[in-house]
């Protein structure tokens, strides 16, 4: 894949793919920064920790069976597995599924009410869990 612009976006929440509700998504992977610095450094020196993920996914909210907000409610505080790509092709190395498994819904505005007139949005924050890109 080379250049593209995001318009085709796959999110699954606990196997229930929201694609066609996804306003934006994003994934942070980090690492934890330790400190080894020793007598006599010149220099700081660091070594790399614990890795971490978390991310968060914008929805067009809809209080609809088996939509957005049925979805993720009952997931709050719990463990789950999100799933998100680039576009809904098929996983491929130009396409890979960044799959999370174990993540905690750390956050989800069930009505997050705008000014008049504006499309009813909803922000889910996750954190924790494994992060692994998939390309088959």
């Amino acid at each position: 894949m080379a250049k593209f612009v995001y318009d085709d976006v796959s999110v699954t929440i606990n196997s229930v793919d929201l694609s066609d509700h996804v306003q934006s998504a994003t994934i942070q992977a980090d690492v934890t920064e330790v400190d080894v610095t020793a007598m006599g450094d010149s220099w700081d020196q660091s070594l790399a920790g614990r890795k971490k993920a978390s991310g968060s996914i914008t929805f067009y909210q809809d209080f609809s069976a088996g939509e957005v907000d049925s979805t993720i409610w009952p997931l709050i505080g719990s463990t789950t597995n999100i799933e998100i790509r680039a576009t809904s092709d098929a996983v491929s190395a130009t396409n890979p599924d960044y799959d999370v498994t174990g993540c905690v819904i750390t956050s989800y505005g069930s009505i997050n009410a705008g000014t008049f007139g504006d499309a009813a949005m909803v922000t889910v924050n996750w954190s924790g869990g494994t992060l692994a890109p998939a390309t088959s």
